[in-house]
């Protein structure tokens, strides 16, 4: 039988820490409650916290993807491998004059996953970045940002690189499922906002409203439609993760909302909303062809809930 999930990321990050030398490991740990490293989002190309994979030997690079590995799905892991891709396509695209290259990616551990019973760990670069949070063997994920940049690579017309096209073609397919009604409170904007509402603050400035069509206002091919999209981020979560994360959901209100034209290759947003969820997605720069996915707890990023259940657990009785 295959560890736990918490004991399998804490052999891959231990691995990791052992594949490092000493430089590297005093740029790739932080102490859990160094909150301004831990709780950071940032999806740009822009300096961050950790340690750049270039700078790393193959075998702690491999250290790192094996971390990776751990809190994605295959189907994800291998989405991240080729947003992580296309930071070459982009280069030469501008002229190889950015130098942006695959190995700026920057792992970062808090805490000591070996001996403490609060740690985290976070892989981030260009478009992909990952947070996990581990306290008392209990993982809390988020934020998970997926993007990519070109979206679609063509050829002759036909795609030949869409890492997030399920993301866009489901809620399409969502949105042309709805009756006229739905359809017109789904609609919130005739444009659509410039990035993510979220963006890359470390908490969600909240409540966010939840615009947009309530899923019991939905016929059932569009609620099963509905339910496919949020099955699409939550399954970029390892198995146990993604079913527990539909349970704690399983009920509860959800909203859709979408910003922009409807015809594909226009700039435009969607989000859905529920408690404890907010799932975005926009593609709203280079005329349609850039996009941005993330999957964010609002009241549990970083390990909020897993780590109000610690307090409550150690207060005096």
């Amino acid at each position: 039988m295959d560890d736990p999930l918490p004991e399998q990321m804490r052999a891959a990050a231990g691995d990791l820490l052992a594949a490092l030398d000493e430089p590297a490991r005093a740029r790739a740990v932080y102490r859990f409650d160094d909150t301004d490293a831990r709780q950071w989002l940032e999806y740009r190309p822009r300096p961050r916290p950790g340690v750049c994979l270039d700078d790393l030997g193959r075998p702690a690079r491999k250290a790192a993807h094996r971390l990776l590995a751990t809190a994605l799905s295959p189907a994800a892991y291998a989405q991240a491998m080729a947003i992580v891709a296309l930071e070459e396509v982009l280069d030469r695209a501008e002229g190889w004059r950015g130098g942006r290259h695959s190995g700026d990616y920057w792992v970062a551990v808090f805490g000591d996953p070996v001996r403490d019973d609060r740690w985290a760990w976070r892989l981030e670069g260009h478009h992909l970045s990952v947070s996990m949070t581990v306290v008392d063997d209990q993982v809390s994920p988020a934020p998970i940002f997926f993007g990519a940049n070109p979206a679609t690579v063509r050829h002759a017309g036909h795609p030949v690189s869409r890492p997030l096209g399920v993301e866009e073609d489901l809620a399409r397919a969502l949105l042309d499922s709805m009756g006229p009604a739905a359809r017109a409170r789904a609609i919130i904007a005739d444009e659509a906002p410039g990035d993510i509402v979220s963006a890359t603050r470390p908490r969600v400035r909240g409540p966010v409203e939840p615009l947009g069509v309530p899923a019991d206002r939905l016929g059932p091919t569009a609620r099963a439609l509905l339910d496919q999209l949020v099955a699409v981020y939550l399954d970029r979560l390892p198995p146990e993760l993604a079913i527990r994360e539909a349970r704690r959901l399983d009920g509860r209100e959800l909203h859709v909302a979408w910003a922009g034209p409807v015809r594909p290759g226009q700039r435009h947003y969607y989000r859905v909303q529920g408690d404890d969820l907010l799932i975005e997605y926009d593609n709203t720069t280079d005329d349609g062809n850039h996009a941005h996915t993330v999957l964010r707890r609002p009241d549990s990023d970083f390990g909020q809930d897993v780590l109000a259940a610690h307090h409550t657990a150690a207060a005096p009785r």
